[in-house]
């Protein structure tokens, strides 16, 4: 089964309209993961970085908030992930991955042997494609 590690912009951009065509790639992957056909992986990292951006960014409020993440965990095929090897995350930061949430997640997939990282940043992108990580 295929397990895809979610990037805070992968999250956002299903929750919200704030671009159709990155909503357009991600949603497939939330409806196979609500069907058991694939796994999200989602670092706690990425869910605090996600409150933030949607408290301060977006004005939405605290408990629209809370619920979509509730929702979110119970999804069946999500599985949260509060483990970092730090030796790998610094290994990674600031020489491949310039953006230090960034290097939470490149360290997870390199944990998580075969995932894909979801994510719509290029230059993240790139830093994965350079540490022999793949992302879609």
């Amino acid at each position: 089964m295929k397990k895809y590690i979610i990037d805070t912009n992968a999250l956002i951009s299903f929750v919200t309209d704030r671009n159709f065509a990155q909503q357009e790639i991600v949603a497939p992957l939330f409806e196979a993961a609500s069907r058991l056909k694939c796994t999200l992986i989602c670092h706690q990292f990425v869910l605090t970085e996600f409150v933030f951006v949607m408290d301060k960014v977006y004005a939405t409020p605290k408990t629209t908030i809370n619920e979509i993440l509730k929702d979110f965990i119970a999804m069946p095929g999500v599985e949260l992930c509060q483990q970092t090897d730090f030796n790998v995350l610094l290994s990674f930061w600031p020489a491949n991955i310039t953006d230090f949430g960034d290097a939470f997640i490149a360290a997870t997939a390199k944990a998580v042997k075969g995932a894909i990282v979801v994510t719509f940043d290029e230059k993240f992108k790139s830093g994965l494609k350079k540490l022999g990580l793949e992302s879609l």
